[in-house]
């Protein structure tokens, strides 16, 4: 038996899903839509609603900034620790919606004080890796 709430291909769904994927492209570019895409093969229920639920219902809410969300994003995801793939698309991101290597950097040494060294360090450096391949660096070296 099937609700339309799991339906991922009713009308109500494909919307938010077509919604949420234009979010995703005007705050992560190419790398959002590349784990949208990596999901089809395996589970493309999980792909619907991270696009449908996390982009086009919350990401594109009244309230915040992309840049406030972004450094949430950061915060959260270095104190969770292990999420360092997903940090490096949201550190992207980050650079993507106005935010400065300095202030990337700043928040996760911020987060050592919450979450511990060894996360804001792994953090650091999956950042350093998106730094480097887009050409941009903290000033404050």
């Amino acid at each position: 038996m099937s609700s339309a709430q799991h339906d991922v291909t009713s009308n109500a769904n494909l919307e938010r899903r077509r919604h949420g994927l234009d979010v995703l492209a005007r705050i992560d570019g190419d790398a959002g839509t590349s784990v949208i895409d990596s999901l089809a093969g395996i589970s493309p229920a999980l792909g619907h609603h991270v696009a449908a639920f996390a982009f086009g219902d919350i990401y594109d809410r009244p309230g915040l900034d992309p840049r406030s969300r972004q450094l949430v994003t950061i915060g959260v995801l270095t104190a969770l620790g292990g999420c360092e793939p997903q940090l490096k698309v949201h550190v992207g991101a980050a650079l993507n919606v106005g935010l400065s290597p300095d202030e990337i950097v700043e928040a996760m040494v911020h987060a050592a004080v919450y979450a511990g060294f060894p996360r804001a360090l792994n953090a650091t450096f999956a950042a350093k890796e998106v730094f480097e391949s887009r050409g941009v660096h903290p000033t404050q070296v």
